[in-house]
């Protein structure tokens, strides 16, 4: 429960006007998560046009026009919650972004803040990608060469793009598994599920995440050498 500062009645922490007398409440250090923020139950597959309806919806109540005449606590309390909104949404829109946070929720972040790896999940080549790696690496070797030697430009970037093929399809296989996990999580979380079962599915999604990251650092690394 928060207290608000006007009247002094209790309110729920996810409330965003006091019940009693309807003054907007001071955010506070016990702010609610992004999920209960905006009516949201903790799961993954969030509408967008029922993200977006709740953002709106909300800007509209939170917005700093509708308390230019407000006490100054009140006109803060404003730029607080259409601040906090804003961060929100940008990062529910974003199903990855989603993940990322509802595993940080759950104690299970796979970056600090600025999206810097966490001490945890900072690691060398996942395991399942070791194989596409290795292969990776002695192909962007080869293709340094044959531009050392002052091969043409079509013979290796036709290596190079050769080589992002199975890279891509690693990519893809990864965002379809993390929907499938999604989806088992959100299952769990309707049938009520115990905290083994719920954790289970959320390793899981951890380690796609961490998977995904990689497989982006690759396909960058290959983005770099068309360019170079």
């Amino acid at each position: 429960m928060q207290a608000c500062r006007e009247c002094g009645a209790g309110a729920p922490l996810d409330a965003h006007f006091c019940p009693q007398c309807r003054k907007i409440l001071p955010l506070g250090r016990r702010a609610p998560d992004y999920f209960a923020f905006l009516g949201l139950r903790r799961t993954l597959n969030v509408g967008a046009a029922d993200l977006e309806q709740r953002f709106r919806a909300l800007s509209r109540q939170f917005h700093p026009d509708y308390f230019y005449n407000a006490t100054p606590a009140e006109r803060r309390a404003s730029l607080e919650r259409s601040s906090y909104l804003n961060d929100a949404y940008r990062t529910l829109k974003s199903p990855i972004a989603r993940v990322e946070y509802l595993l940080g929720l759950e104690g299970l972040a796979t970056t600090t803040g600025g999206g810097v790896p966490s001490s945890e999940s900072k690691q060398t080549v996942p395991p399942a990608l070791l194989e596409e790696v290795f292969a990776l690496n002695e192909e962007l070797d080869e293709v340094r060469e044959l531009r050392a030697s002052g091969a043409p430009a079509d013979e290796w970037k036709g290596r190079l793009e050769h080589a992002q093929q199975p890279i891509d399809a690693k990519r893809a296989a990864h965002e379809a598994q993390v929907q499938e996990l999604s989806a088992r999580w959100d299952a769990l979380v309707d049938a009520g599920a115990s905290d083994r079962e719920r954790r289970d599915v959320l390793n899981a999604l951890r380690d796609r995440v961490l998977e995904r990251n990689y497989i982006n650092n690759l396909l960058a690394g290959i983005q770099r050498e068309l360019e170079g």
